[in-house]
């Protein structure tokens, strides 16, 4: 049996098995431009990728390899433990290997939920969740910021409100560097329009959204923001586990800007990372990247691989933000 062929030129990307639904009376409803995102990356390009729970220079030598043998273009890769759980040296060659490639290098920050004292989180009601409690988590994100930053980090993932309204005002005071990103985590991903929208407001570049909104919540968060989404094409079990490969195409038509991030079910856990986890650290860092050259041959098969940023670019052009009092 042949494959498909992608539509022609200009007639827009091939909806997955149309054709073959559509002689059996089976069609898909047709799509709504109404639909669609008006917004994109400053360059003009709807989607950019990402390849996160990247925990040291190891890892990050696996998936620059990895990337660069089956031809997966990465924008940014994130790590998941934590800025505190890495030394200077580690993070120096991060950021030096992430360098060569023009890939954003983005560390978590602080204490959060359960890498503290606290311990409600682990209730059934989930207590606070994983953010940062007291005075001394948010001071110990704050000194993780100001440490990855001095060591050359452009990007920060945040798990808390007030953790990021706090950096916001260090970047608007010019303590940290103007170009400095927040990402904030799917630990904390708004669900509404509303509170997506509140996030961009306290200095969020990038929002990672759960992986189980319906295609009808995305449009209605695009109605309300531009800041680009951060979302799991395939999620981790502690987060779902939900796999949406063959959505990529309508999630960027309706989500862009937006990051493709490639995560792994169905693996154990690696936060926080240490030595005793190395060879699962790198066989799952390894296995991201060929998920990520799944989705996009999808994407491909399916004509609606255009439109990617560009390699290289990382800022999120303009947003709307809370005013910074004096």
């Amino acid at each position: 049996m042949k494959d498909t062929p992608a539509p022609a030129p200009g007639a827009g990307p091939r909806r997955p098995g149309a054709a073959a639904l559509t002689a059996l009376g089976l069609g898909a409803a047709p799509l709504s431009p109404a639909d669609a995102s008006p917004h994109s990356f400053p360059d003009g390009g709807s989607w950019r990728t990402e390849v996160p729970s990247v925990e040291g220079p190891e890892a990050l030598g696996v998936v620059l390899k990895e990337s660069a043998r089956l031809d997966v273009p990465v924008h940014r890769v994130s790590q998941g433990s934590g800025v505190w759980m890495l030394s200077d040296a580690e993070i120096t060659e991060m950021v030096e290997g992430c360098a060569e490639r023009d890939i954003e290098l983005c560390l978590f920050t602080g204490p959060r939920g359960t890498w503290d004292t606290g311990a409600s989180v682990r209730t059934d009601s989930g207590g606070a969740g994983l953010r940062s409690r007291g005075h001394d988590a948010l001071a110990g994100c704050v000194e993780d910021a100001l440490r990855a930053t001095g060591l050359g980090v452009k990007c920060l993932l945040v798990a808390d409100e007030g953790v990021l309204w706090t950096l916001h005002r260090l970047r608007g005071q010019g303590v940290l560097p103007a170009d400095t990103t927040f990402k904030v985590s799917a630990l904390i991903g708004p669900v509404n329009p509303a509170s997506y929208a509140v996030f961009e407001q306290l200095g969020a570049d990038s929002i990672n959204i759960p992986s189980d909104l319906t295609l009808a919540q995305f449009t209605e968060i695009r109605r309300v923001s531009r800041a680009p989404m951060d979302l799991y094409i395939e999620a981790p079990d502690d987060l779902g586990g939900f796999v949406r490969m063959y959505e990529v195409a309508e999630l960027i038509r309706r989500g862009a800007p937006l990051y493709l991030k490639f995560g792994l079910s169905r693996a154990p856990g690696i936060y926080p990372y240490g030595q005793h986890l190395r060879e699962l650290a790198l066989a799952t860092a390894k296995e991201r990247v060929r998920r990520g050259r799944l989705a996009l041959d999808l994407l491909a098969r399916h004509g609606a691989d255009g439109d990617m940023a560009a390699l290289g670019t990382r800022l999120p052009g303009p947003l709307n933000r809370f005013e910074i009092s004096s």
